[in-house]
């Protein structure tokens, strides 16, 4: 349906509670059909360092791309339920390096009440010599209130005052988005032209997290909604407008639970640091 695909990306869960066998039948298809198409998830790769040969031939090959994820504070869980610890994530990452010849990017996501273990992250990646990209959490369905986004962009200044902007996605980013570059997901206006995500149901929708939601199918574009242009009217004349305004489930979520308001006070209060990051030389 979708012959110009640039990349599958496989959610979880964790991907690799398939079988190899699994992605082996994709690239199969791939190679069939003569797409240049990748595939590309995030695993904690728990399974692979069990069990590395089962999975270093897929690993190794050329249309696989894979990153991985950890975060302090005991949000990440081993196989067994045990938490998936620094020295874990150094056992894989170390495995890694061998099986397959490099040390994998990661992933965190920031959550409410652990906001503060976020810079321990991009030390950690520093140490590793990866990026790690910070993630903030949606809210989805009936789960409680999202983190206020002004709080993550205030974790993103932190970083870049300390020198450890080099090893975060998001704080490079932003520098790109209020310079009007190009920038993925969350800041990204048009990320519904180039992604489609299918649910376990067989539904498509052009963001993964408003499919969660079951809201916007592949058809029924977010964009043309009014309420999800900006968090507030006076978004339009501001300098930080593409920082808060790149993603419309980010919008909706903070309009669900009032909490827009409050974002732009916050922002306010950033904005000469955010100006600044702007015009250094990053």
């Amino acid at each position: 349906k979708h012959p110009d695909t640039e990349t599958i990306i496989v959610n979880g869960g964790d991907p690799l509670m398939m079988d190899p066998e699994y992605y082996w039948d994709i690239i199969r298809y791939l190679d069939k059909k003569e797409m240049n198409t990748t595939i590309s998830f995030t695993t904690n790769l728990w399974p692979f360092y069990v069990s590395p040969e089962k999975w270093k031939d897929l690993f190794n090959h050329d249309r696989l791309g894979i990153a991985t994820s950890f975060q302090y504070g005991g949000g990440r869980l081993k196989g067994d339920l045990s938490i998936f610890t620094e020295e874990d994530f150094w056992k894989v990452s170390d495995s890694m390096l061998k099986y397959v010849g490099y040390r994998p990017d990661f992933i965190s996501v920031v959550v409410e009440g652990e906001s503060s273990l976020a810079i321990k992250n991009v030390i950690l990646a520093k140490k590793m010599e990866v990026e790690c990209k910070l993630n903030y959490a949606m809210a989805s369905g009936d789960q409680a209130r999202p983190l206020l986004l002004a709080n993550i962009y205030r974790i993103y200044v932190e970083i870049y005052k300390a020198g450890l902007a080099e090893w975060e996605y998001n704080t490079k980013d932003i520098i790109k988005s209020m310079r009007n570059e190009s920038t993925a997901c969350p800041r990204n206006r048009r990320c519904d032209e180039g992604i489609r995500c299918i649910q376990p149901d067989g539904d498509e929708y052009t963001c993964g997290a408003f499919g969660d939601d079951k809201e916007y199918p592949v058809g029924d574009s977010f964009r043309e909604d009014p309420e999800l242009l900006s968090m507030n009217n006076m978004c339009f004349s501001c300098n930080l407008f593409n920082l808060c305004n790149g993603c419309a489930k980010t919008i909706k979520d903070h309009k669900r639970f009032n909490m827009h308001n409050t974002h732009c006070f916050e922002m306010k209060q950033l904005e000469a640091d955010l100006l600044e990051m702007r015009d250094s030389k990053c």
